[in-house]
């Protein structure tokens, strides 16, 4: 009696260990599973820092969106920009962008294996321009700031979320990716580069020495010089777009009201 009980909880034992393991195997498999069949997801190591130059192989519209095949010197990639006007065999310099891994694109009811979505043109005709190396970074943008000619004093705009320019500066870390409100004079404006337009925005704070005083924001919107107006938009922290384009702090998807 007392062997059959012996032999008896042996194979409980037995059975109950093969259950676990098949459970844990289960689990872990359901786990790589639900990593690798993301159907748009980012790569590891999705962001790339220089322009993609080279010669456009095939391209087409589609969806707001221009795909271009692109023979580069090491291999050919698919790139994705805003809607812009580009031909078969015509040497052009992108912006650098970011990398989608089996991103499905509803208009073309096509699924790309890897695909980089860049900001757009920086030049057509084969080679890169002048200045597309990296320069040295600066508290705002790579390129010159307009100087306050005026004493600009604007109100800072109401809201939780609400920042003046040189706060967004001091505290563009912890703000890194998030709503913030900018109210300010708009002293220059730069139309339709890389599809959107390009605002310089000061209301009288921060160091015009170190560029704090100055913030640039990306939008759809199109103010005038002298405008004074309220912007609603998202701050990056140490955005770079590659040709030397770096901001230490920007304002993009910018929503402009007066």
């Amino acid at each position: 009696m007392k062997k059959y009980v012996a032999i008896l909880s042996l194979i409980l034992l037995f059975v109950s260990t093969v259950f676990v393991n098949l459970t844990y195997a289960s689990q872990y498999s359901l786990s790589n599973e639900d990593t690798h069949t993301s159907p748009q997801g980012v790569s590891p190591q999705a962001m790339s820092k220089d322009p993609l130059v080279g010669t456009v192989a095939e391209t087409m519209n589609s969806g707001g969106y221009t795909y271009i095949l692109l023979q580069t010197k090491k291999d050919m990639v698919w790139v994705a920009i805003p809607e812009s006007k580009v031909t078969v065999g015509e040497d052009v310099v992108l912006a650098a962008g970011f990398e989608m891994i089996e991103y499905k694109s509803p208009s073309l009811n096509r699924t790309f294996d890897s695909i980089l979505f860049s900001e757009g043109l920086i030049s057509q005709g084969g080679s890169a321009p002048e200045g597309a190396k990296p320069h040295k970074k600066t508290l705002g943008s790579s390129g010159a700031k307009p100087s306050t000619q005026e004493d600009i004093k604007v109100e800072k705009a109401d809201g939780g979320n609400a920042y003046t320019v040189a706060e967004l500066f001091k505290k563009r870390k912890e703000l890194d990716n998030k709503d913030i409100i900018l109210k300010g004079k708009v002293v220059k404006v730069t139309a339709r580069i890389m599809n959107k337009n390009w605002l310089h925005i000061q209301d009288g704070t921060g160091n015009a020495n170190d560029g704090t005083n100055d913030m640039v924001v990306t939008t759809m919107d199109l103010p005038s010089v002298g405008d004074t107006v309220t912007i609603k938009g998202v701050l990056f922290s140490d955005k770079d777009f590659g040709s030397g384009y770096k901001y230490n702090a920007i304002v993009e998807f910018g929503q402009v009201s007066n």
